[in-house]
């Protein structure tokens, strides 16, 4: 005797053959009858056991609802000059944080964190902390991450990077610790880089740093960073801006040794003496 089939009666091999049916029905792929409704369940067994090539293509039209997942960790971008903080160094930079934060001067919960949340970081990453820290006006962390850098085996003296952990150190007025870090530039081997050494200049300057800039000027010709036109007029009218005319005017005297009598270049916007290569590559008069 015949009886349609419920919910209830279904099997567990029905009840899926239904739902691709009803799915490939919706799709257009299903013939104009139904195999489930109004059929003995017996039947239907035996078609599910050797099913039709109609519903061989209704089982690949259900196959279109599948939803594949996404490792979300490919979509964050790569770590560029800093720019973009994996993981692992935000977590660095926020437990430096609360380590140094208010009421905590507990240097043992600090080097905590430096060892397991800085020591451990890759290159790229420590130097994204580096950055970050430094972009945050974090003056005394950015020198404990600092210190950290120039231990590792990887460690390559640059200009830019002590220029960077000056600046931010003297926004924050910390004199001592800018003549600290002057004091590891003295002593490091570093190749002849003439424009890093004017960034360095100005930054001094422009803070007020005035005997240490003289003293970087001196190391940069010990280094054999031979000055251009752009050192002596980052020197010449930055020690006027601050007023040291005495130390303005030795500077020129030495530009006008070094370049002969003629000096048009100091009557040059500061700003196009820097940019303009033209000028740069002024040489002696003779």
């Amino acid at each position: 005797m015949k009886h349609r089939v419920t919910s209830g009666t279904l099997s567990r091999e029905s009840s899926a053959l239904f739902l691709t049916g009803a799915i490939a029905q919706m799709l257009g792929l299903h013939p104009p009858w139904s195999p489930l409704i109004g059929e003995n369940l017996g039947d239907s067994h035996f078609r599910s056991l050797h099913p039709p090539a109609w519903e061989k293509r209704n089982v690949l039209a259900a196959s279109l609802f599948t939803t594949t997942m996404r490792d979300r960790a490919k979509n964050r971008k790569p770590t560029q000059r800093g720019r973009y903080l994996s993981t692992e160094a935000i977590q660095a930079v926020q437990a430096l944080k609360r380590a140094s934060g208010v009421g905590s001067n507990d240097r043992c919960s600090l080097e905590r964190v430096l060892a397991a949340k800085v020591r451990r970081l890759i290159k790229g990453d420590m130097v994204a902390v580096l950055r970050e820290l430094q972009s945050q006006g974090e003056g005394l962390l950015a020198l404990e991450v600092f210190e950290e850098v120039r231990k590792e085996h990887w460690y390559k003296p640059q200009l830019s990077l002590y220029n960077d952990m000056i600046r931010v150190l003297a926004s924050c007025s910390l004199t001592e610790k800018v003549e600290h870090v002057l004091s590891y530039l003295k002593m490091e081997h570093l190749d002849a880089d003439t424009e890093g050494f004017n960034l360095l200049l100005r930054t001094l300057l422009d803070f007020g740093y005035i005997q240490p800039a003289m003293e970087c000027f001196r190391l940069m010709k010990l280094w054999e960073s031979e000055p251009d036109l752009s050192t002596y007029v980052i020197l010449i009218n930055g020690l006027k801006a601050k007023e040291e005319i005495d130390l303005s005017n030795l500077v020129r005297q030495e530009a006008e040794q070094h370049f002969g009598e003629s000096l048009e270049f100091l009557e040059q916007n500061e700003e196009t003496v820097l940019t303009d290569p033209d000028l740069n590559a002024y040489k002696r008069t003779t």
